[in-house]
C-alpha cells in the first residue's frame, strides 16, 4: 500500500508517498519526499511566528502534493490512504495539514490517519 504523508507541525511543509513494508519486512520504501523551509519567511523575527507559517503551508501544499506525487512516480488512484500530522505541534499548521490530508482522501476516497507528531519522532528510530 502507498500512502501519501503531510507533515506541517511547525515551519517546515514536508510531503511524502511511502510503500508499506511487504510481508515480514519491518520497513516500507521512500518513493518520493519533498520538503519546502520557511525560513527566510521567519528569519527577520528571529524565530517562527505560526500565523506565517500556517498561511506559508496553506500556499505551498497543492504544488508540493502535486510534485511528490509525480516523483513517486504514482497516479493518486494507486494511494491506500493519506495520512498527516495532527499534533502536538502549531495549531495552524496542524489544522492547514491535516484539513488539506482530509480533502485528499475525501476526494479520492481513501482514510485519513491522524499521526502524533511526536510518536512518529520516536518511530523513526526503528
Amino acid at each position: 500500500m502507498r500512502v501519501l504523508g503531510i507533515e506541517t507541525s511547525c515551519d517546515e511543509t514536508a510531503v511524502a508517498v511511502v510503500e508499506a513494508p511487504a510481508g515480514d519486512a519491518p520497513l516500507g520504501a521512500l518513493l518520493s519526499n519533498v520538503v519546502y523551509s520557511q525560513m527566510s519567511e521567519h528569519r527577520s523575527f528571529g524565530g517562527v511566528v505560526p500565523e506565517i507559517a500556517a498561511r506559508a503551508h496553506l500556499a505551498a501544499l497543492p504544488g508540493l502534493a502535486a510534485q511528490t506525487i509525480a516523483r513517486a512516480g504514482v497516479a493518486w488512484a494507486e494511494l491506500g490512504g493519506v495520512a498527516a500530522s495532527t499534533g502536538p505541534g502549531l495549531i495552524g499548521g496542524l489544522i492547514v495539514g491535516s484539513q488539506f490530508g482530509k480533502g485528499i482522501a475525501l476526494a479520492h476516497g481513501l482514510p485519513f490517519v491522524a499521526v502524533n507528531h511526536l510518536e512518529a519522532h520516536a518511530l523513526t528510530a526503528r
